[in-house]
């Protein structure tokens, strides 16, 4: 495993880093899963901004990120990025999934972020299998941090054992 690159279970909203990545949905709208946790946790100043961005530019794009202030969370910073919805593989959904972690460390990078959590993304409602997703999150972050020395600490964050056993068998055979 990659020295900066971590897995841990637990509830992203309680870490001490930098900045986290929030599942998000194309209105940027607190939602169900992981996005309804960091909007209830995030408090209202993380609504507001996405409200903001919704006026701007109409929320976000699948396979892009945006970011705002924590609000009450610990971390300084949320990414929002959108996930593509599952529709069999067939609908370039693993291009999109990828450039959801490509953005949002693109965004770190812009925005001086060190240390920047991601749950897993696409794998909840949205339906993506959960180890084609884990194998395009751990390779897109290991590409974008070859490229890259700024971000100095990755976490994968599982809420749930079966991603968690996923994610270290994946990041073990490294």
């Amino acid at each position: 495993m990659s020295d900066k690159i971590e897995l841990m279970r637990g509830d992203i909203t309680t870490l001490n880093v930098d900045a986290i990545v929030n599942a998000a949905n194309n209105r940027l709208i607190g939602g169900g899963g992981v996005d309804g946790a960091i909007h209830r946790a995030g408090g209202e100043q993380i609504s507001q901004e996405c409200a903001a961005i919704r006026r701007e530019s109409g929320g976000c794009k699948t396979g892009e990120a945006v970011i705002t202030r924590g609000g009450f969370l610990p971390c300084k910073y949320v990414i929002h990025t959108v996930g593509p919805v599952w529709h069999g593989g067939s609908k370039g959904e693993e291009a999109l999934l990828r450039s959801c972690y490509n953005s949002s460390l693109h965004l770190a990078k812009d925005h001086n972020i060190k240390s920047i959590a991601f749950p897993n993304i696409s794998t909840g409602v949205y339906g993506y299998p959960k180890e084609e997703a884990a194998k395009a999150a751990i390779e897109e972050v290991k590409r974008f941090l070859q490229g890259d020395t700024s971000i100095e600490r990755v976490i994968f964050v599982s809420f749930d054992e079966e991603n968690y056993d996923l994610y270290k068998k994946l990041l073990d055979k490294e």
